[in-house]
């Protein structure tokens, strides 16, 4: 769990200590920098993902956030821009599913005045009436959740009853605006999807988009998630290099989530994430603002800091930067590195609060 920070009170103002940076970054306590910035806008999702919101617990009756309580488009821009001026270099976009918010665009163009990186991910079902916008207003790069090819496990895993040819819609009309190429995630799940690895190589090769093999994680406390679910990425690479030849990549930068590997006969790249079997929590550089203006330091974390309190209580830019600071600075996160089997079995804040 974070460790709470405890802000020092001077003259009725809240405060903490001016930030030390080492090198010209700022670190935590393992050395991490902080540049990454994920940012939930809603915790709303037209899906019911069995990995992500579960129908069972996210049904008709499930209360979700009033709009007073989320953060304002507004007070997202003041946020990153502080963030921005603390060394972040790459903001993204999540939900819940990002889309649904009205006139995500708006926002897209407020932070793209920022000297980052923006990228949004999304489900895709609402990609293709969006992208357009969405480049104009300035971002930069989408990432697609798409699951599986075969129409009728793709149903089963959105529990929405969407098609997969909607998707890969998305995925047309995003390339066509100019937000190639598209990553498109799939969780895999041994036993529910695990047979369409191979196609989906195979559909994507050749196009320019990277297809990237995520584990089933334990995110969250409502998916049931067990170890036996998981297919190591290490399987992934074998299943596909049996068909189609592959080598690795470098990565691109310090942090990259994805391990990268390339078709040895040219036709692209794909990446796989491998958070449950080859941990990666040493060189984790990502912050996580949740819908109502939490900040979690961890995607796994139990509990968050509440920024918005601080937003809507009169507290400076200053002040802000001092606070978000001095959470990174005291951050020692390494859930990943550390899992056992009581630790997965931990209630941990929901995927769709605080987003993948």
């Amino acid at each position: 769990m974070p460790t709470k920070v405890i802000p020092i009170i001077a003259g009725g103002a809240i405060r903490s200590p001016a930030p030390a940076f080492h090198g010209g970054q700022l670190a935590d306590t393992l050395g991490r920098p902080m540049r990454d910035l994920r940012i939930s806008v809603t915790d709303r999702c037209n899906f019911r993902c069995v990995y992500c919101m579960p129908r069972e617990v996210f049904d008709a009756g499930h209360e979700f956030l009033p709009h007073s309580a989320i953060l304002s488009f507004e007070e997202i821009a003041r946020l990153a821009r502080v963030f921005a001026g603390l060394g972040v270099r790459k903001i993204r976009l999540t939900g819940g599913e990002p889309l649904v918010r009205k006139q995500l665009h708006r926002l897209v163009a407020m932070l793209s005045e920022l000297p980052v990186e923006l990228t949004l991910t999304t489900n895709g079902s609402l990609l293709a009436r969006n992208a357009a916008a969405l480049k104009a207003a300035g971002l930069h790069r989408v990432t697609v959740s798409l699951d599986s090819l075969d129409d009728a496990t793709f149903r089963a895993m959105n529990d929405a009853d969407f098609p997969v040819a909607k998707v890969i819609e998305g995925i047309d009309a995003a390339a066509a605006a100019g937000l190639a190429p598209v990553k498109i995630n799939m969780v895999v799940k041994r036993g529910t999807n695990d047979h369409d690895v191979v196609a989906m190589a195979r559909r994507w090769r050749g196009t320019g988009h990277t297809i990237r093999y995520i584990e089933y994680m334990d995110v969250g406390s409502t998916n049931g998630w067990r170890m036996d679910d998981v297919i190591p990425s290490s399987e992934v690479i074998r299943r596909i290099h049996a068909v189609f030849p592959l080598e690795p990549v470098d990565a691109n930068y310090t942090g990259e989530v994805a391990e990268r590997w390339r078709y040895r006969d040219g036709a692209g790249e794909i990446g796989v994430i491998s958070s449950v079997t080859q941990a990666f929590c040493s060189s984790c550089t990502r912050m996580r603002l949740s819908t109502e203006g939490s900040l979690f330091t961890c995607l796994f974390a139990r509990s968050g800091h509440d920024l918005k309190g601080l937003l809507r209580g009169g507290a400076s830019d200053d002040e802000l930067r001092n606070e978000i600071a001095a959470l990174w600075q005291r951050r020692a996160d390494r859930y990943s590195e550390i899992r056992t089997a009581e630790t997965a079995r931990l209630r941990k804040v929901e995927m769709s609060y605080i987003g993948g």
